[in-house]
Parts: structure tokens; C-alpha cells; sequence
């Protein structure tokens, strides 16, 4: 049986399988049923939704299912992934889904599922719900209850009200901001909870229309935020994606910076309160080596997963640290969530520099990153890497030049047969044509 379920839920092309409205109509009756099984009662959910056009109709498919199996299902409306999770937890709801695709365009969208704790639904039920959508098991009714008038608001108002209440542990100086919601779930809240800062707050890409989210804007297309703030005089830039689980940042000299950074930033404010776990951050084989070698000279272990804040999570709650991310902006501080939120991360990052009585730019200081290249090569086959003994030999001969100074790292892409060679190292010209020798002999050795 095919698998629907990736690292981030179920995501395709709205209106068609598996988001097309009877498929959806099938998800929510089998989560329903698989909750009652678990739980041994009606159990009860809160869905919330990006900007997307699609996100209405998916959710009121979705509902319809539920409500067929007799179990409620409580809508905030559009909000963020993170504030769907935050809701969960608060209200002593059964689980929490997310209609959204992130940072993918608006034509795409997606179901994820949170449970009470943050993490996201086990392979078993994932596995399960899959069943029941290739049997065709149809839920049992076809009508759904109105939501309640006040929901939306008084959900809005408790997620707001959480943000809030972290900004106000933090001591802020009056800092000068552009924020860029990507025409996405943050456009509502950010005016709520930023404007508190008295330097000012310029907010751009915060008036979705259904098809904008994502489109030339926020955390995948920093030029314009970059740009502007420049022009602005402003201080810092901060970009979210879609659905608000993951932010950017940009220094007042118009410079990304990006996950791998505020893991720098972050990391090096928790030791200094003494409060950063086992001196270890988790992050992606992803992240840029200049990151691991920064924070070795400060004592700080990087422990590496696979790429997939699902990854990065399991090695957090499994090693009890407190910081783990990836260079995308995805940033979990257990503390406070098992859920990436990109809101909460924009101000404790905006607290952390405050404390520091540094620019954004200063904060960066320590880390640099190494120039990195990566290629794709078409594969007919996807045979382990190590398997095929010319590849390993050009691969152990790449490692042994970059001498403990730069990085390779092979893997196969998971959607596509596709290669993916990355190569780190201290000079560019010499990484990309290492890159290139390694791609030549996976392309004469897999096709």
C-alpha cells in the first residue's frame, strides 16, 4: 500500500486525492474512529487553517467527517500550525489539525495532526488512516454541526494572549522592525503582539487574498525584506512562511540570517543563563559544518538527524536538550513547545540580542558559515551508496582531502529518484569540483 503520510502529514494538490473533498470526508470519519478506539469515548478536536483558498473547503470536508463518526470538531479558523498545537494542549483537546502546506504555493495543501504533547500523529494510526482511505471506508453520516459563533475569536484571543505573555518575560529595547507574513496565518497576529516594540514595526505581505501566501514573499524570498529593511533604517527584518512554524531573519545591513544563526544565537543565550541542557543542540545533517565548528570552540556539542523538524524533535525529547532546528527557521525550544513557532522564536531571538546589548549582526559574530554546493544527479536505481564500491572509494578520497575541515554528505531525495551530492569546504571553487567528480560516478554507476 502506498504511503500518504511523509514527515509533515499528508500534502498534495488541492481537490485532487488525496485532498479531494470526499478522500478528506474519509480522513476525518477514520480519525474519529481511531480516537473513540484509543480513548474509549467521543473524542474531541480543534482545526485551524492557512490563507489558502482551498483551506475552507478541505476543512469543512473534513469536519463533515468527524462529526459523521459522532465525534466535535472545534474550528479557530485561520491561525497558525503552532497555534493549533498551543490550542490542543490549553483546552484539553484530543488533537489538533493543521490544513496547510507551509511554504509551498497556494494550488498545494496538506493535513497534519498534532496530539496534546506537540509531537505528531504515530506511524500506527498514520498507517491506519491510510487503510481506510484506500478501502473507501465513507463515514456514516453526511451532516455537520455549525461551528460556534465565538470560537475563531476566542481561540484567536488565546494564542494571542500566550505570545503576549512571552513577550512580556522578555526585557526589550525599542527596536525598529519589518515583518513579512508571507500572505499567510501570521497577518492577524502580528500586530497583536509586535507593536509593543517602540521603535516601530513595519508589517508587509499581510493581506492574503487566497492565492498570494507564499508568492514572492516571505521565508523562501528574502530580497524584498532585505531591501527594506535597509531602506527602512530598520534594525531587523523577520519573515514567517505560510502557516507561521518557522522565521528568518535579516540584520540591519540587509544579510539573511538564517536557521543555522539563530540556533548560534539562541544556543549561546541559554548557556550563558546556564540553561542549555547537556551543552547540546540538535540539528540537521543539513546544517552548515562553519555551525558545528563554532560552537565546538565554545563547548557546545551539534547532534545530527535526519532532515525533518519529526527528526529533530524524537532526538530532542530523547536526549532531554533544549534547542534543536534547521537552517529553514524551524527552531523548537521544548520548553515552551514541542512545535516550531515562528513568532515565539522571533521573540526570544529578539530577546536574546536585547540581553546581550547587541545588534543582530553582532549576535551572528563567532559563527561563519563554510561555502557549500549540492547537486542532483538522476538515478535509475537507488542502491545504497555504500554498496556500490565506486562510489565509496570517490567518496572516502573527497572526505580525505576535505581532512576534517568541510563536509560530504550523500543521500538519496525521497520523492524523486534523484542523488543529492552536498559538499562543505573552505573554498568554493575546490568544493563544487569535488561535487562534480562524485556526481560523474554516480551517474556511471546508477544508470
Amino acid at each position: 500500500m502506498d504511503q500518504l503520510f511523509g514527515t509533515d502529514g499528508i500534502r498534495g494538490h488541492a481537490g485532487q486525492f488525496p485532498l479531494d473533498e470526499r478522500t478528506v470526508g474519509i480522513i476525518g470519519a477514520s480519525l474519529a474512529r481511531l480516537f473513540r478506539q484509543r480513548l474509549g469515548r467521543d473524542p474531541k478536536f480543534v482545526c485551524g487553517r492557512d490563507t489558502r483558498e482551498s483551506g475552507s473547503r478541505i476543512e469543512a470536508a473534513l469536519r463533515t467527517g468527524i462529526a459523521a463518526e459522532g465525534a466535535t470538531c472545534r474550528s479557530a479558523g485561520v491561525i497558525t500550525t503552532p497555534g493549533v498545537a498551543y490550542l490542543t494542549r490549553e483546552f484539553g483537546l484530543d488533537a489538533g489539525i493543521v490544513i496547510s502546506a507551509s511554504h509551498n504555493p497556494y494550488e498545494d495543501n496538506g493535513i497534519k495532526i498534532f496530539l496534546p504533547s506537540g509531537t505528531k500523529l504515530d506511524e500506527a494510526a498514520e498507517r491506519q488512516i491510510e487503510a481506510d482511505i484506500f478501502d473507501e471506508r465513507l463515514p456514516s453520516k453526511t451532516d455537520i454541526p455549525e461551528a460556534a459563533a465565538d470560537d475563531e475569536a476566542f481561540f484567536h484571543l488565546a494564542y494571542t494572549s500566550h505570545l503576549n505573555e512571552a513577550a512580556n518575560e522578555i526585557k526589550l529595547n525599542h527596536y525598529r522592525l519589518v515583518i513579512d507574513c508571507a500572505n499567510g496565518a501570521a497577518s492577524e497576529f502580528v500586530p497583536a503582539v509586535f507593536n509593543r516594540f517602540g521603535g516601530g514595526v513595519v508589517v508587509i505581505n499581510n493581506a492574503p487574498d487566497g492565492r498570494n501566501i507564499n508568492r514572492d514573499c516571505g521565508s523562501l524570498h528574502l530580497e524584498a525584506l532585505c531591501e527594506r529593511v535597509v531602506a527602512e533604517k530598520a534594525d531587523i527584518g523577520i519573515a514567517f512562511d505560510g502557516d507561521a512554524d518557522r522565521a528568518l531573519f535579516v540584520d540591519e545591513t540587509g544579510k539573511v540570517v538564517d536557521g543555522d544563526a539563530t540556533l548560534w544565537i539562541m544556543a549561546r543565550c541559554l548557556k550563558d543563563r546556564g540553561k542549555l541542557a547537556n551543552s547540546t543542540v540538535v540539528a540537521t545533517v543539513m546544517s552548515n559544518i562553519g555551525l558545528e565548528l563554532a560552537f565546538k570552540s565554545n563547548d557546545i556539542n551539534l547532534m545530527r538527524t535526519s532532515v525533518g523538524d519529526k527528526y529533530v524533535l524524537e532526538k530532542l525529547v530523547e536526549t532531554g536538550s533544549e534547542i534543536g532546528g534547521e537552517q529553514s527557521g524551524h527552531i523548537i525550544f521544548p520548553e515552551r513547545s514541542l512545535v516550531g513557532d515562528g513568532m515565539m522564536t522571533a521573540l526570544l531571538l529578539l530577546g536574546a540580542i536585547s540581553e546581550r546589548g547587541v545588534s543582530l549582526s553582532g549576535a551572528v559574530e563567532g559563527f561563519t558559515a563554510y561555502p557549500q554546493t549540492l547537486l542532483n544527479v538522476k538515478v535509475a536505481r537507488k542502491q545504497p551508496f555504500g554498496e556500490v564500491p565506486a562510489i565509496a572509494d570517490a567518496a572516502r578520497a573527497v572526505e580525505a582531502e576535505l581532512e576534517g575541515e568541510g563536509r560530504l554528505l550523500l543521500r538519496y531525495s525521497g520523492t524523486e529518484n534523484l542523488a543529492r551530492v552536498m559538499i562543505e569546504g573552505k573554498d568554493q571553487g575546490s568544493i563544487e569540483a569535488q561535487a562534480r567528480r562524485i556526481a560523474d560516478v554516480i551517474d556511471a554507476s546508477l544508470n
